[in-house]
C-alpha cells in the first residue's frame, strides 16, 4: 500500500476518534455546568480547556460554556475541535479516494457540509448526539465494507490509538474538581458503557470498579487495555516480523509498556494517581503515533494536535 494511502486511512480513524471523544465530553461538562450551580464555572473551563489541549485567549478575564463550545466545538482553525476532525476526516478520504468506498466518502462529505459554523446553548446537546451518530455511522461503514486488509489495519490502528487516548482524558476530568466533577455515573454513561458496567458488576458504580472497568477490562471496547490490545494486534497483523524475536518494534514496545504498567499496578494506587497515570497514556499514544509516522509514513509531514504532551 501506498504510504500517503495509509497515512490518511491511519488519520482518518484517529479524527473520527477525536470528534467522537470530544463530543462525548464536552456533553458531560456542559451539562454538568447547567445541573450544579455551585460550580466555578471559570476554573471549571479553563480545566476542561487544559484537559483537551487547548488553551482560552491569553486576555480572557473570564472563559464560560460558548469560549469551550467555540473552542472545542465549531473552530475549524483549532485542531482540537470537533469542527476540525470531521474536516479533516474528509480531507483525508479525498486524498485516499482510491481506496475510500463511495459510502464512507458520501458520509464523510455529508457530515463536513452539514457542520454548524456555531452553536445555541440550548441546543449543544442535539448536537453532540448529531455527532456521535455521524462518526459512528461513518466507522459502521467502513466495518461493514471494507477487507480485513492493510487498509482496514490502518484505520483501526488510528481510532485505537486515538480512543485510548480520549478515555485517559476522559478519566482525567474525573479529577478536575473532586467535589463537583462529574460522578463515575455520568462517566459511565458518557463512555457508554454503563450497561455494560451494571451486566458485568451487578450492582451502581463505585470509584473502584467503575475505573477499573474503563481501565481495564479487556472485552469492553472503549476501556484503555482494549484498545491498546487492538492497536497492538493491528501492528502485528501489519508488521508480522515486529515480534518474531523480542518486541524491537518500537510501536509494540511503547504500548506494551503502558498496558504492561497499567495490568501490574495495584488499583488503589492508579486511582491515588489518576492524573498522573492518564498523562503517562497521552504520552504514550504521541509516542506511539510518531513511531508509526517514523516506520510508515517518512515522506508526509505530521499533523499536530494541539496540546499533545511533550
Amino acid at each position: 500500500m501506498l504510504s500517503r494511502i495509509a497515512e490518511s486511512l491511519f488519520w482518518i480513524g484517529r479524527y473520527l476518534e477525536r470528534a467522537d471523544g470530544t463530543a462525548r465530553i464536552l456533553d458531560v461538562h456542559l451539562q454538568l455546568l447547567l445541573e450544579d450551580p455551585w460550580i466555578d464555572e471559570d476554573v471549571a473551563c479553563r480545566s476542561l480547556l487544559a484537559v483537551m489541549g487547548s488553551f482560552p485567549d491569553e486576555d480572557a478575564e473570564s472563559v464560560g460554556r460558548e469560549d469551550v463550545l467555540k473552542q472545542l466545538a465549531v473552530d475549524r482553525s483549532n485542531y482540537s475541535s470537533i469542527a476540525y476532525c470531521l474536516g479533516a476526516a474528509r480531507e483525508n478520504a479525498r486524498r485516499a479516494r482510491e481506496i475510500v468506498s463511495t459510502e464512507l466518502w458520501e458520509t464523510l462529505n455529508t457530515t463536513n457540509a452539514r457542520m454548524p459554523r456555531r452553536l445555541q446553548i440550548d441546543k449543544v446537546h442535539n448536537f453532540f448526539q448529531w455527532v456521535r451518530e455521524r462518526t459512528a455511522l461513518s466507522v459502521g461503514v467502513v466495518d461493514s465494507s471494507t477487507s480485513r486488509d492493510e487498509a482496514w489495519q490502518f484505520f483501526t490502528l488510528g481510532r485505537s490509538i486515538e480512543r485510548t487516548d480520549m478515555t485517559a482524558r476522559m478519566l482525567a476530568t474525573r479529577s478536575l474538581t473532586e467535589a463537583s466533577g462529574p460522578s463515575w455515573t455520568t462517566i459511565l454513561r458518557s463512555c457508554g458503557a454503563y450497561e455494560a458496567y451494571l451486566r458485568t458488576y451487578k450492582g451502581m458504580p463505585s470509584a473502584r470498579n467503575a475505573a477499573e472497568f474503563l481501565l481495564l477490562d479487556r472485552l469492553f471496547p472503549r476501556s484503555i487495555i482494549f484498545s491498546i490490545q487492538s492497536a497492538e494486534q493491528c501492528m502485528s497483523a501489519i508488521d508480522p516480523r515486529a515480534d518474531r524475536v523480542g518486541h524491537s518494534n518500537t510501536v509494540l514496545r511503547a504500548l506494551g509498556q503502558i498496558r504492561n504498567d497499567l495490568e501490574y499496578s495495584a488499583l488503589s494506587e492508579i486511582l491515588n494517581e489518576l492524573p498522573e497515570h492518564m498523562e503517562r497514556v497521552q504520552v504514550v499514544t504521541r509516542d506511539a503515533s510518531e513511531a508509526i509516522r517514523q516506520r510508515f509514513f517518512p515522506t508526509q509531514t505530521e499533523p499536530s494536535w494541539i496540546g499533545e504532551i511533550s
